[in-house]
């Protein structure tokens, strides 16, 4: 399996984009971080992504699981978040009932 893999100096847009780009080309987005601070890019590019797909009727929805890796001969644990792709059902133009409307005072 490969991963995205994001760092604390990752832009948030920049894997946003690439997230959005793997999803709307229907390939599996599986992420990678280790620290505090690449796991804080990560989760916010999953937040940009899902503003991305949201208009074009597909929604994000992501689950973390830890993973003991090595990077160069060191033992470390890094965060794996698996990205879930949801096709959104469409909207109908007009509300049926008014009882479906909210009022804001």
């Amino acid at each position: 399996m490969e991963y995205l893999k994001v760092s604390s100096k990752s832009s948030p847009a920049s894997v946003a984009g690439a997230i959005a780009g793997m999803v709307k080309d229907g390939v599996p987005v599986n992420i990678q971080s280790v620290g505090a601070g690449a796991v804080n890019q990560a989760i916010k590019a999953i937040a940009i992504a899902r503003g991305f797909l949201i208009p074009t009727g597909v929604d994000i929805s992501c689950a973390p699981t830890f993973a003991d890796i090595d990077i160069a001969g060191e033992s470390r644990t890094a965060i794996r978040i698996a990205v879930y792709v949801h096709r959104l059902a469409p909207q109908a133009a007009n509300p049926s009932s008014a009882d479906d409307a909210v009022e804001i005072a």
